[in-house]
């Protein structure tokens, strides 16, 4: 199996904190975001490579920090060749950029270089095994003002995945989608059929809203806690809930 941690956006919303710090190197607790998330893939034995996809402008950044990142899986970093929010590759169009570059015929985990979240990523591994098939990482969200700003899940009572739409306008259930998968390596090479059909490039939730209707695809619903840290204020608040 392998890992891409996407890292290759600009986080302009959080300006001035990212002008010059990628987001997923911003500190929490005194460690780095994405130290959390390579944590957590350490705890998965069939993960044998990391790849961690960025953007011009920061490929030194994660360069120097894949010195000293925690844990014995080989990191590899990855310059997608963009400079800005306005010629940015998009999430899908980086895994599928590094599927290429690292010819890539394996099992595949994603996950954005920008959650912090508290779920276990091997009890999403186990269930990933248990169903094999494709999965998404879901959780019930109270607050269906909020939805709108997520991908959002239609399940039957099997966890099967029935209807995905990323930020649906009028939400048909209560079940947000975060932005870390699972993909079965006969999945893989339908990021290329993805991309070269003109589907959007953008949010990593796009693919798998389009996967579900060529195979199954499952959900796994965590235990736990995920921020999408968007904003200084949203940032400052999981300082303030985690740095004790």
């Amino acid at each position: 199996m392998k890992a891409i941690i996407l890292a290759a956006g600009y986080a302009t919303r959080l300006y001035p904190l990212t002008i010059n710090t990628p987001k997923a190197l911003l500190p929490i607790n005194k460690k780095p975001i994405i130290d959390y998330i390579v944590d957590e893939l350490n705890t998965i034995s069939e993960i044998d490579e990391i790849y961690v996809v960025t953007n011009s402008r920061f490929a030194q950044h994660f360069t120097d920090w894949a010195k000293t990142a925690p844990g014995k899986t080989p990191i590899s970093v990855l310059d997608d060749g963009t400079t800005s929010d306005e010629n940015k590759k998009g999430a899908v169009g980086d895994i599928g950029f590094v599927i290429a570059e690292k010819k890539i015929d394996d099992e595949l985990l994603v996950i954005a270089g920008d959650n912090f979240f508290t779920y276990s990523l091997r009890d999403y591994v186990n269930y990933y095994r248990e169903k094999d098939h494709d999965c998404v990482c879901v959780k019930k969200w109270p607050n269906k003002k909020e939805l709108s700003q997520f991908g959002v899940a239609l399940l039957d009572a099997n966890g099967k995945v029935l209807d995905i739409e990323e930020k649906p306008k009028q939400p048909k259930s209560d079940t947000a989608v975060f932005a870390t998968y699972l993909y079965k390596r006969d999945t893989v090479p339908m990021f290329r059929e993805y991309l070269d059909g003109g589907n959007n490039p953008d949010a990593p939730g796009n693919f798998p809203a389009w996967l579900y209707k060529r195979k199954d695809v499952y959900a796994y619903t965590f235990s736990g806690e995920c921020y999408d840290i968007g904003t200084p204020e949203s940032y400052r608040e999981v300082c303030r809930m985690y740095e004790k």
